[in-house]
């Protein structure tokens, strides 16, 4: 048998390494040659049964640790982390297909997750409340809130990740993290450093495997106070349905999005086309932010889908870090075949092919970066997320339109709207349903709350917001004595 890159890895549960109780294991599969790259140990419901547990005992020992003792430890694994970031970037070029640059963003969100929280978590303090009459002193404290699970996208393994880990730790909480199966080689790497350095045992978990032995199970278990997740609306539902059968648990919940890239008709044309191009190709178009239905005013319409062509057709499209390509494959081969029925439905719909269409002939799930415009808004296929390199043109007249347009969808996580006019920008700020309008640009960081609205999910990741989830909040009352 070919030795595998990455060779073996084994769970992480109750500070160990282990392998499955049932011996099974999964292979992880590199989307760009579509070759094995790692095996990963294949959780049971008897290690299931055994994290959760151990994630228990875990939540006690670790909320009752000094704060400092639990920064501490929070910076050993960051450092951990730094001294092994090359191999975790490669891991996720290698489960994903990224480029080099693309995995950077993974592996900086979750070290200055571990860092942002450690310190915003020194900020928190008791609210004193106001006693109307005098007779009584209140505060509002925060606690430790107790296990959280953790369910993660593919598309950015480490981001989402970090992005569940930093606050779950700095507020005291344990965290099981179950990442997806077609990314789950850099998790199962952080368990390794967890255990390289002993990290307390039960506060981190890492396991993955079949959902009847280990999703089910994490969600229909009393243990878990949260369960946390980013991915699409359908999973969501299932998790909640799945959890709410046993126990009454809150929920924080990243989902799918549809957001709408509106280019008004004063707007910088090159910074739209930019922006608008690099959203569609970076990690292929495989982003729940990235823009799915692009609104052009019909007096730049042409010139925008020229841009786009342009801009699509000088992409390089590759796999390596010393081939140094724009843009890698689709992370596996169900991915392909969606991307390529939304595409053919579109054109049946009557839509026009200006650039793209058809995965790319040979080995690796590579999917060519995609044009496709529209003289009519009324097209089914613009109500579903795409979750890879198309872009849907569509022209518009009015602003009064255009907002209705943008709206007409369950979704709700991120839109984006271009125009020098700053009345403009603001009738667009205050009538998008959507939990993010981007104006004239791009931005995200660890310190901007990110989540959406109507079916995009319920909370924020990231900002000192997301600390919340993982903390109990009650009120302390004590009566004054008369002297």
């Amino acid at each position: 048998m070919e030795q595998l890159k990455f060779g073996h890895k084994k769970l992480y549960i109750d500070g160990k390494l282990v392998e499955a109780s049932n011996n099974k294991t999964f292979e992880v599969i590199c989307p760009a040659d579509e070759r094995p790259t790692a095996t990963i140990a294949w959780a049971s419901r008897e290690d299931t049964e055994r994290a959760l547990e151990s994630a228990q005992r875990g939540f006690k020992t670790w909320s009752a640790l000094p704060l400092n003792e639990r920064l501490d430890w929070i910076d050993k694994l960051r450092n951990k982390i730094l001294d092994n970031k090359d191999r975790l970037r490669e891991s996720i070029m290698y489960e994903m297909g990224k480029t080099w640059e693309g995995t950077e963003e993974d592996l900086t969100s979750i070290t200055d997750s571990l860092k942002y929280y450690s310190e915003e978590i020194k900020k928190r303090s008791d609210i004193p409340l106001e006693d109307k009459e005098g007779t009584h002193e209140h505060h509002f404290i925060s606690q430790p809130l107790g296990v959280a699970v953790a369910f993660l996208a593919y598309n950015f393994p480490l981001l989402n990740l970090g992005f569940k880990l930093g606050p779950a730790l700095a507020a005291g909480s344990s965290i099981i993290l179950k990442p997806s199966e077609f990314s789950p080689l850099s998790a199962y790497i952080i368990g390794e450093l967890c255990a390289e350095i002993n990290f307390p045992a039960g506060v981190i978990t890492v396991l993955c495997g079949d959902v009847k032995e280990v999703g089910i199970p994490l969600c229909e278990s009393t243990i878990p106070k949260l369960i946390t997740m980013i991915g699409s609306t359908e999973t969501a539902q299932k998790l909640i349905a799945q959890s709410a059968k046993t126990s009454i648990k809150r929920y924080s919940m990243e989902c799918g999005g549809n957001a709408p890239f509106i280019v008004c008709e004063d707007a910088d044309l090159e910074l739209a086309i930019n922006i608008g191009a690099a959203l569609k190709t970076g990690n292929s178009g495989q982003i729940c932010v990235a823009p799915n239905r692009f609104f052009v005013h019909e007096s730049l319409v042409e010139d925008f889908t020229a841009g786009m062509v342009e801009k699509f057709s000088g992409t390089k499209v590759g796999f390596g870090r010393e081939n140094q390509p724009d843009m890698g494959p689709l992370a596996n081969k169900a991915s392909v075949k969606k991307v390529q029925h939304i595409v053919n439905k579109a054109i049946e719909q009557g839509g026009k092919l200006r650039y793209g269409g058809k995965a790319l002939d040979g080995t690796g799930y590579y999917f060519e970066p995609t044009v496709i415009t529209f003289d009519s808004n009324e097209v089914e296929v613009l109500q579903h997320e795409i979750f890879g390199p198309v872009a849907l043109i569509v022209p518009f007249k009015t602003k009064e339109k255009v907002i209705v347009l943008a709206n007409n969808t369950d979704a709700g996580l991120a839109s984006y709207v271009f125009s020098k006019n700053n009345e403009t920008l603001d009738f667009f700020a205050k009538r998008l349903e959507f939990g993010e309008v981007q104006l004239n640009g791009v931005k995200y960081d660890i310190y901007l709350p990110h989540g959406g609205v109507k079916n995009s999910g319920i909370g924020v990741d990231c900002s000192t917001y997301a600390l919340d989830d993982y903390l109990a909040k009650k009120r302390v009352t004590k009566a004054l004595l008369r002297q």
